[in-house]
């Protein structure tokens, strides 16, 4: 079923979902400089969680009716639009090292972009996409939990890099956000 995609447009979805973990699995990875090995057991329920939610978009895409043009339409330029904050801010992450001294454990609060507005661009960004991907799949079931359990990982993390921030650096901007520009 993974091959034979009934629907263009659902085509179409399932190609973001995979454009977007080929990117994290392949690319990724090649840009990063230093940093710590992830542990093996991490590495595994990562390749679990993915390999299974994978099957489940791509299960639900080949047996579902088309969703509609509007959802696609609203959906798509989201997803993109997720990705290209995503892609920015993984680049500001990355040169924050480079610019910085010798010493590859030190950190400076990252500037421009989304970062001007919230803690965690990258986590928005990623946010965003998945948002995208479930609208633009007509709100499929599987699509919205990816979103909500993205949401439920992600929204902790950043509101603790948040806290991390502040008190580690006494010029963090006070208006800054931890996810959601303005709100939280």
């Amino acid at each position: 079923p993974l091959l034979k995609l009934p629907h263009a447009r659902h085509k179409m979805v399932l190609s973001l979902f995979v454009a977007h973990y080929a990117n994290r699995v392949l690319i990724f990875p090649l840009r990063l400089r230093g940093g710590k090995p992830t542990p093996l057991f991490v590495v595994l329920a990562a390749f679990a969680f993915c390999a299974t939610n994978g099957w489940l978009q791509a299960t639900h895409l080949s047996t579902a009716p088309p969703c509609s043009q509007r959802c696609f339409a609203v959906g798509l330029p989201v997803f993109l639009a997720g990705a290209a904050i995503n892609l920015q801010s993984d680049a500001i992450l990355r040169n924050l090292r480079r610019a910085g001294n010798d010493d590859e454990k030190a950190y400076a609060v990252p500037r421009g972009g989304l970062f001007e507005y919230v803690s965690c661009a990258n986590y928005f960004g990623e946010l965003v996409e998945w948002l995208g991907f479930a609208v633009a799949s007509g709100f499929a079931f599987p699509a919205v939990a990816f979103l909500f359990c993205t949401a439920c990982n992600l929204v902790p993390r950043a509101l603790t890099h948040h806290r991390w921030y502040r008190d580690k650096f006494d010029d963090y901007p006070p208006r800054r956000r931890a996810i959601l520009p303005f709100l939280l």
